[in-house]
């Protein structure tokens, strides 16, 4: 029976934990930090045996556990859904989960500990960085780059060439058209800039 670890027990972490399942795990063991009856990572960070992905969907959380987990020295699992669409010239870090029906094109890398979530569109030559979140049905066009820790709403599409910058928000359902600089909160049709992100 091959066992994994699933940091985190919301609702991100259910989805997370099928995709282990038809990913060939057969028993997942939830951990959690927060105030409930699962075992903590304390519980477990001496169990180096077990692999662990991770059910956070918050890109900072994901970030800081995820440094933690891999300085223990635990195995971090990379799931692919095998429904998923991935070039064989793509590249895919550590730690990162791609959800059903995700499709990534030619020459495409994503960074660690990032999530491409569900019927998401990846196109040819995008650099997506460590810890980002592309929403369910964003689609990303040719040679786009996003950088660390930022998140693509639901929805979202992002036109050629175009680079979002570090820790950003980008709202459901918006256009990029242009760049966007670092730290910045954005939304619309086209996508402007709302706030910044401190």
């Amino acid at each position: 029976m091959q066992s994994i670890y699933i940091y985190g027990a919301s609702g991100h972490g259910l989805v997370v934990a099928e995709i282990a399942q038809v990913c060939g795990y057969s028993k997942t063991i939830f951990i959690d930090d927060g105030d409930n009856n699962y075992p903590t990572f304390e519980d477990i960070k001496h169990a180096r045996n077990i692999p662990i992905a991770f059910g956070i969907g918050s890109n900072k959380i994901r970030k800081k556990l995820f440094e933690k987990v891999d300085g223990y020295g635990f195995d971090i699992a990379t799931l692919v859904h095998p429904s998923a669409t991935v070039s064989s010239s793509a590249t895919i870090a550590k730690g990162t989960v791609i959800m059903p029906n995700v499709v990534i094109n030619a020459e495409s890398h994503i960074g660690f500990g990032t999530i491409l979530n569900t019927s998401s569109v990846i196109e040819h030559e995008n650099n997506i960085a460590d810890f980002v979140h592309i929403s369910p049905n964003a689609t990303l066009a040719g040679e786009v780059s996003i950088k660390k820790c930022t998140h693509i709403g639901i929805g979202s599409n992002i036109i050629q060439g175009v680079t979002v910058g570090e820790n950003c928000i980008i709202g459901a359902g918006s256009v990029v058209i242009r760049d966007i600089e670092n730290n910045k909160l954005c939304f619309g049709n086209p996508c402007k800039v709302i706030e910044d992100i401190q």
